[in-house]
C-alpha cells in the first residue's frame, strides 16, 4: 500500500527522518530550513520521538549527540551561518564516531548573506568544514522525492558506519512541492547500528576485533565507557602514541573511503556518446537536464552526471569519463566549488573543463546552460 503526498522538499525531509526511524530532535530555527524543524515538532510527538528547540545551533547538534549516543537515532537542520556554528561539534562526532544526520539547506553567503535565496555555497564547507583530516558522507538531493528518499538512506549510513552524514540541498528544493509516493514502513530498507554482543566489563568502544566500524553501546543499559575528542585507543581513553594515533586517523578515512562502491549514488543522462558532459547538482542537475535536451536539438552530444553522493568524491568514475569525452562544464550556485574538485580528479587527463558560476540568489536557467555549451562546442 501506498499514498501520494503533496509534500515540499523540508516536508520530505522530515517524513523521510521518520520512516528511518529518527526519535529525537534538536535545532534552532533558520531560513530557510526552518520547515523542518517544525514538521519535526509535529511528527516526533506522535511517533514516540522527542523534540527540542535548542538555545542556538551549537546546543541543538551537541543535543543530537548525546541523544545518539543514549541508542537514538538523531537529527538536526540548519542553513549557512548555523552549519559553521556546529563545525566543532561535527568534529567531535568524527573522532568519537557518533551517528547524527546534519541537514544543511543552503543559501548565500558569506556571514548571513541571503536568507531567502537559493545557492550551493556549501559544498566544501561540508567536506572541509571542521578541521583535522577526516572523511564525510554528503548527499546532495536535486527534487523533493530524493529529499526523502536520501534522508533515509542519511540515516542508514550514518548508523551503518557511526558517522555524521550530511544532506546538502539548496532553498529551492527545500521550498517547492512535489508529489511523493510514500509506502509502508516495512517497504524501506532500514538500518540500525550495531551493538556489542559482549557483556558490559568486556566492552571497549573502540575495539576494531569486528571490523573497521566498532560496535556502539547505548548509554543507559549498563555499559560505562569512556567518550572524548582527543585521540584515544580502543578504551576511549586519550592516548597520544604515535601507532595508535596513526591508526585511529587511518581508520576513521579508511571506513568510509574504501566502502564507497556502495554509497556513491548519481544519476547519468545521455553520457554514452556525449561529447560534453555536465556535472550538475541540485536544483541545477534540473536545469542542466533541459540544457541537454534542448542542446541535441541543435546538435550538441551533451550529456549530464549529477553526483548525488558529494563526498566522498568518485574520482574514478570521473576519469572513466574521461576515456571517452574530453569536455565537460560545471554550472553551479557558487563562485567554483566543486568545479576545483572535477578537475583535480581529471588532473594530467587531456580534457577541457569549463565552468558556469552564479552567486546572486538567482537560478541558473537551462538556457544560460546552453548559451555555455554553444560557446564552448563553437555552434
Amino acid at each position: 500500500m501506498s499514498k501520494l503526498e503533496l509534500l515540499s522538499g523540508n516536508e520530505a525531509i522530515a517524513k523521510g527522518a521518520i520512516v528511518a526511524g529518527c526519535n529525537f530532535y534538536s535545532g534552532y530555527p533558520i531560513t530557510p530550513s526552518s520547515e523542518i524543524a517544525e514538521e519535526m515538532a509535529r511528527l516526533l510527538p506522535m511517533n514516540g520521538g522527542k523534540f527540542i528547540q535548542m538555545e542556538d545551533e551549537i546546543a541543538g547538534m551537541g543535543a543530537a549527540i548525546g541523544a545518539s549516543l543514549t541508542g537514538a537515532k538523531a537529527l538536526t537542520a540548519t542553513s549557512g551561518p548555523g552549519f559553521s556554528l556546529k563545525q566543532e561539534h561535527i568534529g567531535f562526532a568524527i573522532m568519537t564516531e557518533i551517528p547524527v544526520v546534519i541537514i544543511n539547506v543552503m543559501r548565500g553567503g558569506p556571514s548571513t548573506g541571503m536568507p531567502t535565496y537559493p545557492a550551493q555555497s556549501d559544498v566544501m564547507q561540508a567536506k572541509w568544514g571542521t578541521h583535522g583530516d577526516h572523511s564525510i558522507i554528503v548527499l546532495c538531493p536535486s527534487s523533493v522525492v530524493e529529499s526523502f528518499e536520501y534522508t533515509i538512506k542519511a540515516f542508514n549510513l550514518a548508523e551503518q558506519y557511526r558517522t555524521p552524514v550530511i544532506v546538502l540541498i539548496d532553498e529551492v528544493i527545500a521550498h517547492m512541492s512535489e508529489k511523493v509516493e510514500i509506502f509502508s514502513n516495512s517497504h524501506y530498507r532500514i538500518k540500525n547500528r550495531i551493538k556489542p554482543s559482549v557483556r558490559p566489563e568486556k566492552y571497549n568502544p573502540y575495539n576494531v576485533a569486528f571490523g573497521s566500524v566498532p560496535p556502539l553501546a547505548p548509554y543507559g543499559e549498563g555499559y560505562r565507557f569512556h567518550i572524548t575528542g582527543l585521540t584515544h585507543d580502543e578504551t576511549g581513553f586519550p592516548s597520544m602514541k604515535a601507532r595508535i594515533v596513526q591508526d585511529l586517523q587511518e581508520r576513521l578515512i579508511e571506513k568510509i573511503e574504501s566502502k564507497l562502491k556502495y554509497f556513491s549514488f548519481y544519476e547519468k543522462y545521455m553520457t554514452d556518446d556525449a561529447e560534453i558532459i555536465i556535472i550538475a547538482y541540485g536544483s541545477v542537475a534540473r536545469s542542466a537536464m533541459k540544457a541537454v535536451k534542448d542542446a541535441r536539438k541543435v546538435g550538441i552530444k551533451a550529456g549530464l552526471y549529477n553526483p548525488i553522493t558529494l563526498w566522498p568524491f568518485n574520482n574514478k568514475r570521473m576519469r572513466r569519463f574521461a576515456k571517452k569525452c574530453k569536455h565537460f562544464l560545471v554550472p553551479e550556485m557558487n563562485m567554483g566549488q566543486m568545479c576545483h574538485e572535477v578537475r583535480s580528479s581529471l588532473y594530467g587527463k587531456n580534457v577541457n573543463v569549463y565552468h558556469l558560476n552564479k552567486a546572486n540568489g538567482e537560478l541558473i536557467s537551462p538556457s544560460e546552460i546552453l548559451t555555455k555549451l554553444k560557446g564552448v562546442m563553437h555552434v
